[in-house]
């Protein structure tokens, strides 16, 4: 389970695990929180007092600081499994859904015309369309794509992070992806 680290004005950080979010509760570095109480630590007993510490974390949390890095500065970086979650595992030339393991990253322009391995230049393709492709364009193929590539945005890249995301950080992304997102719909 993982919690969804917000800077303090709100843009996503990181997916950080239950530990590093205590940690971020102890230092008093969590300037706000949403969504749902996830997990209660229990610390040790105050000599003084004799209160026993309780950190309860929630499923997102906001931290002080303004991070060093803007956000929207920074490429989503491109894994198969994000690319498949980003097609939704349809095959950009059959148009049938497929598992993730019957599903190859397939060039546009493939390498042999000195294409690149880029969001704008990839998109998901089962084995056997893949291979009729060959090391050719979709237009000298003619196999039309029927949907166009795009650079996730800086919360579609949150979603496509993290495969078990909680109900609440779900509709917390989602509200922030832009209208036209394939996540969205």
């Amino acid at each position: 389970m993982k919690v969804l680290k917000l800077s303090a004005q709100g843009l996503p950080q990181s997916w950080i695990s239950l530990e590093q979010a205590v940690l971020h509760y102890a230092a008093d570095e969590v300037r706000w929180e949403v969504g749902h109480d996830i997990a209660v630590f229990h610390g040790g007993h105050n000599a003084i007092t004799g209160r026993q510490s309780i950190i309860t974390v929630s499923s997102i949390i906001g931290t002080k600081g303004v991070p060093a890095i803007n956000p929207f500065d920074l490429k989503p970086g491109l894994t198969n499994a994000k690319l498949f979650a980003r097609d939704r595992n349809v095959c950009a030339y059959c148009g049938d859904l497929f598992a993730e393991a019957d599903l190859t990253r397939e060039h546009i322009i493939p390498f042999a015309q000195n294409g690149i391995d880029t969001w704008m230049n990839v998109v998901t393709a089962c084995r056997p369309c893949n291979h009729r492709k060959s090391h050719r364009t979709p237009e000298q193929a003619n196999m039309p794509l029927l949907y166009t590539p795009y650079v996730p945005s800086l919360w579609e890249d949150f979603i496509l992070r993290n495969r078990r995301i909680l109900a609440d950080q779900m509709e917390f992304l989602l509200a922030h992806v832009p209208k036209s997102s394939r996540l969205a719909a």
